[in-house]
C-alpha cells in the first residue's frame, strides 16, 4: 500500500487514536497528544470503543479534557473507570490462580493481557482486559480444569469438563468464567490455532516476571518468545482491532534497531513465519516502528507476500468499526490471510484443511470468533 493510499485510509479520529495510544507507551519522553481542530467526536468514540482504547484514549486526553465536547469527555471517563475496575478484578483473580495452580505444582504463564501491558503501557491498568490467558503443558490439562473448578470457574466452551483433554486436542483453548466476580479465563495448551506456527512455544519456554500492581508479580513469556507470539496472534485475526497493534508497537517502543532484528530472526527460528515481518511492517506503518531499523524495513518490503499482508491488515484495521462477523464474507477477511502466514503447499493446504474441519465442527462456526471479539 502506497503511503498516499495509507494517509486516505487514516481519517482524523483514527490518526488521534494513533497518537493516544504512542503516548502510553512505557519508556522514552512522554508524548503530548495534539488534537486536531476539526474531528467528529461521536466517530473518535466510536472507534475508541470498537478498538478497546478507550483507556488509553482517556489517559492521554485527560489532561486537555476542557477541549473536548462534555459527554465525549464524560463517556470516555466513565469507560476508563469500568476498565481499571474490571482489571483489580483480574489482579485478584490472577493472584488467586497463580497461588492455587503453585499449591498444586502445576506450572502456568501468563500470556497477553495485564502481563503485557505491564511491559508496554506507563499505566498498565488502562488497557482494556477482559479475561485471563493461562498457559499450561497439555498434559496437566485436565488438573488445570480441575483447579479452575476449585477457584469458581465452569467451563464455557466446551460446556462441560469431560473429555477436556480430547477437546485440547484438537483446540488451543478452552473458555472459563466465574459468575461471582464475572472474570473469565482462556485456558491454553498452545498458542497457535495451526500447530504448524510457533510450535516450540509451551510452558516451558524462557520466561520472565512482571510486576503487575503492589505486590503481584506475573510470569510471562521472555521478551523473544513475547515477540513471536504477538505477531502471531495478532496475524490470527489480521490485526482488526488497534489495541493488537498497539501492543506491538508499544512493545518495539524505545528498543534499538538492532533489538529489533535479533528479535525477527529469532522469531523465524520459533516458526512463526511472515507474522513477524506483516506485524513490524503494520507497526512501521502506523506508529514508525521501523524508524531505528531503516535497512530490515526495506528487507521486509521485497517480500510480495509480506507487503500483501501488511495491506491487508491496514485494509482491516482501518475499516469502519463493524465486527468482521458482521460483515459481508464474515471472517474471510481474515482467513485467506492465515493461509499466507508460512510458505509451502503443505502448509497452506494444513490451514485451509484446519479452517473446513472448524467450520464444519461446530454448528455456528463463528461462535466462538463473536465470543472472543465481544470481549477481546
Amino acid at each position: 500500500m502506497t503511503d498516499r493510499r495509507l494517509k486516505a485510509r487514516i481519517i482524523p479520529e483514527f490518526g488521534l487514536l494513533l497518537a493516544c495510544c504512542a503516548a502510553n507507551f512505557a519508556g522514552g519522553l512522554e508524548r503530548r497528544v495534539t488534537i486536531p481542530a476539526t474531528l467528529d467526536w461521536d466517530s473518535f468514540l466510536r472507534l475508541a470503543r470498537f478498538h478497546r482504547v478507550q483507556g488509553l484514549a482517556w489517559k492521554a486526553l485527560a489532561a486537555s479534557a476542557q477541549s473536548l465536547p462534555p459527554n465525549v469527555a464524560s463517556l470516555l471517563a466513565a469507560d476508563a473507570r469500568t476498565i481499571a475496575a474490571v482489571n483489580l478484578g483480574i489482579v485478584a483473580a490472577s493472584a488467586e490462580l497463580q497461588r492455587a495452580f503453585a499449591e498444586a505444582g502445576e506450572r502456568l504463564l501468563f500470556v497477553k493481557g495485564l502481563a503485557i501491558a505491564a511491559i508496554v503501557y506507563r499505566s498498565p491498568m488502562v488497557k482494556m482486559s477482559w479475561d485471563i490467558d493461562l498457559l499450561v503443558d497439555p498434559a496437566a490439562v485436565t488438573s488445570a480444569g480441575e483447579i479452575l473448578a476449585r477457584a469458581g470457574f465452569r467451563p464455557v466452551i466446551p460446556p462441560m469438563m469431560d473429555g477436556l483433554a480430547a477437546w485440547h486436542a484438537r483446540e488451543k483453548e478452552s473458555v472459563w468464567a466465574r459468575e461471582a466476580d464475572g472474570v473469565h479465563v482462556e485456558l491454553h495448551t498452545r498458542l497457535a490455532e495451526n500447530e504448524a506456527l510457533v510450535p516450540s512455544l509451551t510452558v516451558a519456554s524462557p520466561s520472565q516476571t512482571v510486576a503487575i500492581a503492589n505486590d503481584l508479580t506475573l510470569t510471562t513469556l521472555a521478551d523473544t518468545e513475547l515477540f513471536a507470539y504477538l505477531a502471531v496472534h495478532g496475524a490470527s485475526s489480521a490485526w482488526f482491532r488497534l489495541k493488537w497493534i498497539s501492543d506491538f508497537a508499544g512493545f518495539l517502543h524505545c528498543r534499538t534497531g538492532g533489538e529489533i532484528r535479533s528479535l525477527h530472526e529469532s522469531s523465524q527460528a520459533l516458526g512463526a513465519g511472515r507474522a513477524p515481518a506483516q506485524a513490524l511492517l503494520l507497526a512501521d506503518r502506523l506508529f514508525g516502528s521501523l524508524e531505528r531499523a531503516p535497512e530490515l524495513r526495506s528487507e521486509l518490503q521485497t517480500d510480495h507476500m509480506v507487503r500483501l499482508l501488511c495491506s491487508a491488515s491496514i485494509n482491516q484495521v482501518t475499516s469502519k468499526p463493524v465486527e468482521p462477523t458482521e460483515q459481508a464474507f464474515g471472517t474471510l477477511r481474515i482467513h485467506w490471510t492465515q493461509l499466507l502466514l508460512m510458505t509451502g503447499f503443505k502448509f497452506k493446504a494444513a490451514e485451509f484443511w484446519r479452517q473446513t474441519r472448524k467450520a464444519l465442527r461446530r454448528v455456528d462456526p463463528h461462535r466462538f470468533v463473536r465470543l472472543r471479539n465481544n470481549r477481546c
